[in-house]
């Protein structure tokens, strides 16, 4: 009875809310594909602007952010059997992609614009500088990493926990730190397996 009642109440229900709140943003304008998960405690707003692909999911406190303004294209595009965990926010001015089969870490920041700055205006008085962002397939992005504007993550590119990743990142490339750097396969193979430099 106890596995039941768990499944119950803590599976069924989640997911019963879950297609519940994907099709409300699908009524609103959102364009989704098949079987996607997507927990509460985050926030969506412009559905019209955003495009999921198929078998994603999206555990609690995910945002997806397009820029409050009526535009008639997609900024936030998203392809298949993605896996994004707890606080992902998405916070898209022009257009962020993501691949297909790509891992998010939690508390994961994706923005493909930056705030100018000159002395004497607030913030929120100047323009942004926008551009895009491109996440490729097979990806894996640790916790707490930020992806700033104008970067490409080519196929397979692992972006280590708490990375800034300011610059585009080659296929297959291990990048880490503030800002990220690409890392030697001997750094990281050292890293992955706990060994002494």
């Amino acid at each position: 009875m106890k596995p039941f009642a768990e499944y119950v109440f803590l599976k069924a229900s989640r997911g019963a809310t879950s297609r519940l709140r994907l099709a409300v943003y699908c009524l609103l304008g959102m364009k989704l594909g098949l079987h996607n998960r997507m927990e509460g405690g985050g926030r969506v707003r412009r559905c019209s602007q955003i495009e999921i692909g198929s078998y994603n999911a999206f555990t609690q406190g995910a945002w997806l952010w397009p820029n409050d303004v009526v535009f008639d294209g997609i900024r936030i595009r998203i392809g298949d059997w993605n896996y994004f965990n707890r606080n992902l926010m998405i916070d898209a001015c022009g257009l962020i992609e993501i691949g297909d089969r790509n891992m998010f870490g939690p508390d994961i920041y994706i923005t493909d614009s930056n705030h100018r700055f000159h002395p004497g205006l607030a913030p929120y008085e100047q323009h942004m500088d926008v551009g895009k962002v491109k996440i490729g397939n097979c990806c894996w992005i640790g916790a707490k990493a930020v992806i700033l504007k104008d970067v490409e993550l080519g196929d397979g590119c692992v972006v280590g926990a708490g990375a800034v990743v300011t610059k585009s990142v080659s296929p297959g490339a291990v990048v880490a730190g503030v800002p990220a750097k690409m890392l030697s396969a001997s750094d990281y193979s050292l890293r992955l397996t706990g060994g002494a430099r």
